[in-house]
């Protein structure tokens, strides 16, 4: 029953965090003029009240008097009143109905708690200045990781250049009903884990540290984040090993316990507090054994007397499994603890402090502390017992829900049931790290804590109801794929055991085809190309199982065994993409690499990248592709303005309108080749195509190129942001699935259609925006309910400034709710020919 008690407790933070992203009401009104403040303003019109989000009183926004460059001091003021739990900001620049056309590209955010103490707010990785605005009308939205603790947050607007500036923003969170401000700890310790520093510091602690000691800030102890099984490993990209943990070693430290302090606004009734500890005794790291907790109900009020002493038996001492331990506190009234947490090992390694606890409607007993004792105040007891009855009701809906869940799944186990229903509800269970709006040349990266739930209420024709969180696991069959069908007419029809869903070299499980033999003898004879050929140019990417990386070979002409003959010139080496499996991968992975050989070893199409050869006579492993000159088309667009009439302007590389569409026509005609062999792709963006030599023109009049579909977009780091993260196993690039990929795992070729249209628009936009750039990931998951709902509330990607009305009418052919009525690709590039 404990046991069931803390896992309750436990969910219900959980739940407290998923809806602590409430606008705080800059935008609807509830924050008073009064409380919004700012260090000047330029007129009347202009003043700090008017800096809403979405509103237009005033001249439209809040806009400072003096530049903001170079010192970038301007600031606009929010006062909350109370401690609030900040984890989202956004931000929007001044339109005003065409007058007014200023918006901050960038900005810095401080925080207070207390009104006379300043914090500048970094992200995981010491970043200060926050990506703001590209235009004055649209919102961007910022998720803070790490979140903010504060009652007042400013503004900084930033500029690279003497420019106006104006700002209007919003705040969202909850208030934090904790009640925690400061915690005074120890510094944490480096661990030497066989020559790998494991670095267990605090790392985004926003107090003081002298002598060792951290005080006067809140950190990683409180910021929601429950670190896994493994130390060493973590969920977010580009941290160092042992990020999520805080961690002190019992000799370095010289004591036997490690002693935290912590401090509340007012005097709380405690009554449990939840620890979260890593246990992963086989490194020296244990869970502590014991905890002695000292109680002080005011500042000025002595330690009570006895302490509480908790001693923490645990019977699954052999589980390497991190968990939450819960510490009853009975009832103990303070404002301020102490807790002593006692060594079992070398190392004690902590995630997550929270309490559970109440506001004191009790007297504390000052008479100690020499002070007056104030009257107390009976219209607490309601908010108490109002308080109390709400948390009963939570733990009941969590019962319901667990038990509902469970029912379904029973149920889906049966039989294979069919989705339909008005009450359908997808969202996310914890906000996402890192959404940014209109996201140009920022990657994002996604939350350890994103997950997609599905409730399903009844059942429709639509297919079979899957947990989205199921999708992509790596498998080498999947039901997932079972049906690959064309949008203008049917292909033939594969059973589940004869689709795989390839877990790539790179990472990507990109191809989704008929299943093929994974002997060697069955795989076609490729030329083994001499390893020592291959010179190192950079690393493009890396996934589980190896890393791709970007070779030359210098004079391939000599290669008279290579795939097939180039038209390189004489001298000039041959760009070429090397996927590397790992050595020490397992057997499957090795399996795996050879059907991956197979499957692209069948891809003979001008516009499909080929395979040229591979390495396999001995470790590691390698497979050697083509790769164009120019590297991929997002980036070679994005650096790129549309050729207009006027010419070329300054000396800004251009693209024509014409060779953007003929290069469009090159994908569709890939796509029809890949969808001739039942081939889906399964990730289809101008991430995912290579840019070659001259076609037409010539690059500086807007020639446009030869282009080449791949697989390795996923893989590299430049486009974390393009990929959501489900609960840290597999990546969906969500903005460019169909509806049907998302809520049920369904991958045609008519999704394939689908992502084809979005990765036209990309085009048509000189890839200067994601796809749904005013969109959280959450709100592109719901947008993807809405489309199954079909109640005419589902949102479109928006028709691009050049991009005549026909060609925005075959986008959203290939975005039609039913993927029967999507065109082939064989339609798409008819049309898409008839636009050059």
């Amino acid at each position: 029953h404990v046991k069931q008690v803390t896992t309750l407790l436990v969910l219900v933070l959980l739940l407290l965090l998923v809806n602590c992203r409430y606008a705080l009401g800059m935008e609807d009104g509830t924050i008073p003029d009064s409380d919004i403040t700012a260090s000047s303003a330029w007129s009347d019109s202009t003043e700090a009240k008017h800096g809403r989000l979405s509103t237009g009183e005033g001249d439209g926004a809040w806009c400072p008097a003096g530049p903001v460059f170079p010192s970038g001091s301007e600031y606009l003021q929010v006062d909350l009143r109370k401690l609030h739990f900040l984890s989202l900001v956004g931000t929007q620049g001044r339109h005003a109905d065409g007058l007014g056309r200023e918006f901050a590209r960038s900005y810095r955010l401080h925080y207070s708690r207390d009104g006379r103490h300043w914090i500048t707010w970094k992200d995981r990785w010491g970043q200060e200045v926050v990506s703001g605005n590209k235009n004055t009308y649209d919102v961007v939205l910022k998720d803070l990781g790490p979140p903010i603790i504060a009652r007042m947050v400013r503004f900084y607007p930033l500029a690279d250049r003497v420019m106006s500036v104006c700002l209007r923003v919003e705040l969202y969170g909850c208030v934090w009903k904790d009640g925690l401000k400061a915690y005074t700890a120890p510094v944490g310790h480096v661990m030497d884990l066989s020559g790998t520093p494991v670095y267990l510091n605090d790392s985004i602690y926003d107090g003081s540290k002298e002598a060792g000691v951290m005080f006067g800030g809140l950190g990683q102890l409180c910021d929601g984040v429950l670190g896994g099984n493994d130390f060493m490993e973590s969920k977010e990209l580009r941290v160092w090993p042992g990020y999520d943990y805080v961690g002190w070693n019992r000799e370095t430290l010289g004591k036997p316990t490690v002693d935290i302090e912590f401090h509340f606004e007012k005097t709380r009734v405690f009554h449990t507090m939840q620890v979260h500890s890593n246990h992963r005794h086989t490194q020296h790291v244990r869970v502590f054994n014991e905890v002695v907790c000292e109680f002080k109900a005011s500042l000025l009020s002595p330690w009570a007397e006895p302490a509480l002493r908790l001693e923490v038996p645990l019977s699954d001492l052999h589980d390497p499994s991190s968990r939450t331990i819960s510490l009853p506190l009975r009832g103990q009234p303070a404002q301020i603890l102490r807790c002593r947490f006692s060594f079992s090992d070398r190392w004690l390694l902590i995630s997550e402090i929270s309490f559970y606890s109440s506001m004191n409607t009790h007297t504390p007993d000052l008479s100690q502390a020499g002070l007056p004792v104030a009257k107390y105040d009976s219209s607490n007891t309601a908010i108490l017992i109002g308080c109390l009855v709400g948390i009963i009701l939570l733990l009941l809906a969590v019962i319901a829900v667990i038990l509902w869940r469970q029912y379904w799944k029973k149920l889906l186990g049966k039989a294979q049931g069919t989705l339909s229903s008005d009450e359908l509800r997808v969202h996310l269970s914890v906000p996402s790290d890192n959404v940014v709006i209109n996201n140009t040349n920022t990657h994002t990266y996604s939350s350890r804590y994103q997950r997609i739930h599905t409730f399903p209420d009844d059942r429709d024709r639509e297919g079979e109801y899957q947990e989205p969180s199921t999708v992509l696991r790596p498998r080498e069959q999947s039901a997932h794929y079972g049906e690959v069908s064309g949008g203008g007419g049917s292909v033939p029809h594969y059973a589940e055991a004869d689709i795989i869903s390839l877990q790539g070299v790179s990472g990507n499980n990109t191809y989704a085809v008929p299943a093929l033999s994974a002997t060697p003898t069955d795989c076609p004879p490729l030329p083994e190309l001499p390893r020592e050929r291959l010179i190192f140019k950079e690393k493009l990417g890396e996934g589980q199982f190896g890393e791709v990386h970007l070779c030359e070979i210098e004079n391939p002409q000599d290669l008279a065994n290579l795939e097939f003959p180039f038209n390189v010139r004489k001298g000039r080496p041959l760009l070429v993409a090397v996927k590397i499996l790992r050595p020490d991968a397992s057997k499957n992975a090795r399996n795996d690499f050879l059907k991956e050989v197979k499957i692209l070893s069948r891809l003979k199409d001008p516009n499909i990248i080929r395979l040229l050869g591979v390495c396999v006579s001995s470790d590691p492993l390698c497979m050697v592709t083509e790769y164009m000159e120019s590297g991929d088309l997002n980036q070679y667009l994005s650096h790129r303005v549309l050729l207009d009439k006027t010419g070329p302007s300054h000396n800004t590389p251009t693209i024509s309108y014409p060779a953007l569409i003929s290069m469009a026509s090159q994908i569709a005609s890939g796509m029809k080749f890949l969808s001739s062999l039942n081939f889906v792709h399964r990730d289809l963006a101008t991430r995912n195509c290579l840019v070659g030599g001259e076609r037409g023109e010539g690059e500086d009049r807007g020639g446009e190129r030869q282009i080449k579909i791949a697989d390795f977009g996923m893989s590299r780091n430049l486009y974390a942001g393009d990929y959501y993260r489900i609960q840290g196993r597999a990546v969906l690039p969500i903005r460019w699935m169909a509806w049907e990929c998302i809520l049920m795992g369904k991958f045609t070729t008519a999704s394939d259609v689908w992502a084809f249209g979005v990765t036209l628009w990309e085009m048509l936009s000189v890839c200067q925006e994601q796809p749904y750039s005013h969109m959280t990931d959450e709100q592109v998951i719901d947008n993807a309910g809405e489309f199954f709902r079909d109640q005419g509330r589902q949102v479109y990607l928006s028709r691009p400034a050049v991009c005549p009305q026909g060609l925005y009418e075959l986008m959203l052919s290939c975005w039609n709710r039913d993927c029967k009525l999507r065109p082939s690709f064989i339609c798409v590039l008819k049309d898409t020919i008839a636009e050059i």
